[in-house]
């Protein structure tokens, strides 16, 4: 049976409106990306489905497609306050893929945070879909920027800018 999704989960030590402060950075994408792609990124913390910033990216990090350094435009497509978001990608490849990224918040014990980071590419163009390259990123990606999300929230980034 295939799949054209890949989810990953981890409990962290916070609370869902701390983890959120991160995932509706664009800093905070960079800080916690596991994948090595993400450089940098410019615009304003997002607020609202609709909302974009720009990620500088370098796709050698993943060592499969030589584009080098290149700018993709993140446009989030859900937004529930400390509960989801997720976006879309646009970048300079024609036509758009069309894959979706995100995070699902749910409060556990003790102030705790069960999250869930998703990467679903069900929808993507039938003309990315016929090359079979997809998933891009690895599930083990996915678990690993959780973690690198525990260990961001713990270090208490990037709560003085959110507030």
């Amino acid at each position: 049976m295939t799949t054209d999704r890949l989810d990953a989960t981890r409990v962290i030590d916070a609370s869902p409106a701390d983890i959120f402060a991160v995932l509706t950075d664009p800093q905070g994408h960079v800080a916690i990306d596991a994948s090595g792609m993400l450089m940098d990124a410019t615009g304003d913390r997002v607020s609202a489905a609709g909302d974009t910033f720009v990620v500088h990216m370098d796709r050698e990090a993943l060592g499969d497609v030589p584009l080098g350094k290149y700018d993709v435009t993140v446009t989030i497509a859900s937004f529930v306050p400390d509960r989801e978001i997720s976006w879309t990608i646009l970048g300079r490849v024609r036509p758009q893929i069309g894959h979706v990224y995100g995070y699902r918040l749910e409060p556990a014990d003790n102030g705790a945070t069960t999250v869930t980071s998703f990467y679903d590419w069900s929808e993507i163009h039938e003309e990315w879909r016929a090359r079979g390259i997809f998933p891009v990123i690895a599930e083990d990606a996915l678990r690993g920027t959780l973690g690198i999300l525990d260990r961001t929230v713990r270090r208490g980034y990037p709560l003085a800018a959110a507030r």
